[in-house]
């Protein structure tokens, strides 16, 4: 039995109003997050003979969100964020036929980042957003894979590291891997995505050799 099964079965038997977000019941929707022993968890792949049964299983609702009743969250900001990460912008063909030519590397190197189901734990167990609730100056883990598997894709030639700097607030992020640790797709979203995108930052508008080439080129 998951979780999920035993939430299910508390509805039917004891309270039949408990409200609880699934969908799939397979870990790929990232529907049924929440706080399983106070661990961001999807409640669908978590077992209950992999939980110590000696004392009480606690479930709550992902912290970092508003909650709307029981165990369902107002997730409503994340759509709002993604909708002001710059879109995919496509380079002109390279070939005479019109189309692309890209090395299989620079192709592999964003497929992990796709398996993203959105659920969202990467953001409820990120200090940032649950602890100092900097989420009008902070996309959160799940924005930077969303935004690094645009940076990185080798036809994409849209320009994001300005915000990522100021809007977006890379630069809050400490790098602690709590959102790689819970991840249940094992996305290494830290350091495949968030440091390659500081990284970015850094060479743009840190580096002391760039910032003095750009101001040579101004003049």
């Amino acid at each position: 039995m998951v979780v999920l099964d035993a939430v299910h079965r508390v509805q039917a038997e004891q309270a039949n109003d408990l409200a609880c977000r699934w969908n799939c019941k397979a870990g790929k929707c990232g529907s049924c997050s929440a706080e399983i022993n106070g661990m961001p968890r999807l409640l669908c792949m978590t077992r209950l003979n992999d939980l110590p049964l000696d004392k009480p299983v606690t479930i709550e609702p992902m912290k970092a969100f508003p909650k709307i009743r029981d165990l369902v969250t107002d997730v409503s900001w994340n759509f709002r964020v993604k909708k002001k990460i710059k879109k995919f912008k496509p380079r002109a063909p390279d070939a005479p036929d019109g189309t692309w030519r890209m090395q299989q590397d620079d192709i592999d190197r964003v497929q992990e980042f796709r398996k993203c189901i959105e659920c969202f734990l990467c953001l409820d167990v990120c200090h940032v957003l649950r602890d100092h609730d900097k989420g009008e100056d902070f996309i959160g883990p799940r924005y930077f894979v969303y935004t690094a598997a645009l940076e990185m894709h080798p036809l994409d030639t849209e320009d994001r590291v300005p915000e990522l700097k100021q809007s977006q607030g890379i630069g809050y992020c400490n790098i602690t891997k709590c959102c790689t640790k819970v991840c249940p797709e094992n996305i290494t979203i830290t350091d495949n995505a968030i440091i390659p995108l500081k990284e970015h930052v850094v060479d743009r508008f840190f580096d002391p050799v760039a910032k003095l080439l750009a101001f040579v080129g101004r003049k």
